[in-house]
């Protein structure tokens, strides 16, 4: 029995040729830059990030790397991942998807590295049309509307926001002092600048509130899901 123990510790995952290397390495690189288009098409605007895009084509073959060497040695890879363990990644994520592509690549990596080339391009090609297709799908923005008054307006303020968006805009939290009230109201994006009113029509948000006087400011401000830190 120990004998056996000690000969799978040392067992490796055999004497790879330069040629099968090469072509581990060479898949991983031709699915990376499907990844790298991927996201390249999945992203738009200030959310594309190209170092990270990069990053995660890097990802996948450094990941092909480690499972070349590690091989089917118990003992290299548990070193490995003693050694893994104690590297903390604190890199913020804007974008829950960029979660997929993270693990994507490592897949990826881990398929090539074992020479499992069917699998890494199979599922690439199946990620890779889910991507495309609802990549592009955003959530609505959300839109806080922050005001403060006198309270001799307050009632008139209650009811314009209401003339305008009708039960849309939600209430979130109402302020009071002795002489002023704050209002903060969220409201879906997509119906900040298209009153639900036709009494409201052709007039702005902005232009009605001010209109009624006593406003001591009026601030839009626009939310969305990204995730920053």
């Amino acid at each position: 029995m120990r004998e056996y123990l000690h000969q799978l510790l040392e067992t490796t995952g055999g004497d790879l040729s330069a040629a099968v290397i090469a072509a581990r390495l060479g898949v991983s690189v031709v699915i990376a830059a499907f990844l790298f288009l991927s996201y390249r098409l999945s992203h738009s605007g200030s959310v594309y990030s190209a170092k990270f895009n990069v990053s995660l084509a890097a990802l996948t073959v450094i990941t092909t790397t480690v499972m070349i060497v590690i091989g089917n040695n118990i003992a290299l890879s548990l070193g490995m991942v003693g050694a893994l363990s104690i590297v903390r990644f604190r890199t913020a994520i804007k974008d829950s998807r960029d979660t997929i592509y993270i693990f994507w690549a490592i897949v990826v990596g881990i398929c090539c590295g074992a020479g499992d080339y069917i699998t890494a391009a199979a599922g690439s090609g199946f990620v890779f049309l889910i991507l495309l297709l609802f990549g592009r799908i955003r959530n609505d923005n959300r839109a806080l509307l922050i005001l403060r008054c006198a309270r001799l307006n307050e009632e008139k303020v209650e009811s314009l926001i209401f003339q305008y968006y009708n039960r849309k805009a939600i209430l979130r939290s109402k302020n009071t002092t002795e002489d002023s009230v704050e209002f903060i109201y969220e409201l879906n994006g997509k119906y900040l600048n298209k009153p639900l009113s036709e009494k409201a029509a052709g007039k702005s948000i902005t232009d009605a509130v001010y209109e009624l006087g006593g406003i001591e400011y009026f601030n839009i401000v626009l939310q969305n899901d990204d995730i920053s830190g």
